[in-house]
């Protein structure tokens, strides 16, 4: 058995202190009954103090997606969601397409300049060290590559092309870039098949109903005296489904 949830929510109309000789007035309730039919043209039903009235829900549109048009479709980013006419998402998919691609685009830049300033202090340094040999060990002049020297603070290239900081900087900074790009890749992918799953879910839950247990009930209440209020009247309205 399904279970039954009910929403109420009381408005109270006209406080104060209602009597006639001593006695409270009595009110005939008249209740209310909503329920959702098959149609909009089911008749309302009269009883007594009551009232039973039938609406239908909504027609929905006669046109559903399919879900094999909406995978196809989804291999151009927001155009599966287009088709579903679920227009709202496609912010979120843009979003997260444009996310991901600025992470893909920022870590695979950092990633060349590094890789390229290892590369680079690498080759200068072997390089240098063979000239200084053939010199017997005298300094000579050698022009070092700016993909690494833009990148030390001191002006002393020829004691800073050997010092293992840096080349160990350079390494370690190239692998955490080069990680991190990988990984956003994957993240994207992973964006596009989620985007993907989700139209396909949408066109297959096009014509999903959950609304025929819907009723609604209405009636007037008196709400009791207390000791830090008088009585009042007020309207009683109850959801459930």
């Amino acid at each position: 058995m399904q279970p039954i949830n009910k929403i109420c929510c009381t408005l109270l109309l006209i406080p104060g202190f209602l009597c006639s000789q001593g006695h409270a007035r009595e009110f005939v309730q008249d209740t209310v009954f909503i329920t959702v039919g098959d149609t909009l043209a089911n008749a309302a039903h009269v009883n007594g103090d009551s009232a039973l009235v039938q609406i239908g829900s909504l027609e929905k549109s006669s046109v559903k997606s399919n879900s094999t048009k909406a995978v196809l479709f989804s291999f151009i980013p927001g155009l599966g969601q287009i088709y579903n006419r679920k227009y709202w998402k496609l912010p979120i998919v843009y979003g997260g397409y444009m996310g991901f691609l600025y992470a893909v685009t920022w870590n695979n830049k950092n990633y060349q300049d590094y890789w390229g300033a290892y590369r680079s202090i690498v080759y200068d340094s072997e390089e240098y060290k063979r000239l200084v040999k053939e010199a017997g060990g005298a300094e000579v002049d050698y022009q070092f590559n700016k993909g690494w020297t833009d990148f030390v603070t001191t002006s002393d290239y020829k004691t800073a092309v050997n010092n293992s900081t840096y080349h160990n900087l350079f390494k370690s900074r190239k692998d955490y870039f080069r990680r991190n790009r990988d990984l956003s890749i994957i993240l994207t992918v992973g964006w596009f098949a989620i985007c993907m799953v989700d139209a396909y879910v949408d066109a297959e839950l096009f014509d999903f109903d959950i609304s025929p247990s819907l009723s609604m009930r209405v009636e007037p209440i008196i709400a009791p005296a207390t000791h830090s209020g008088s009585r009042s009247v007020g309207i009683n309205c109850s959801i459930t489904f």
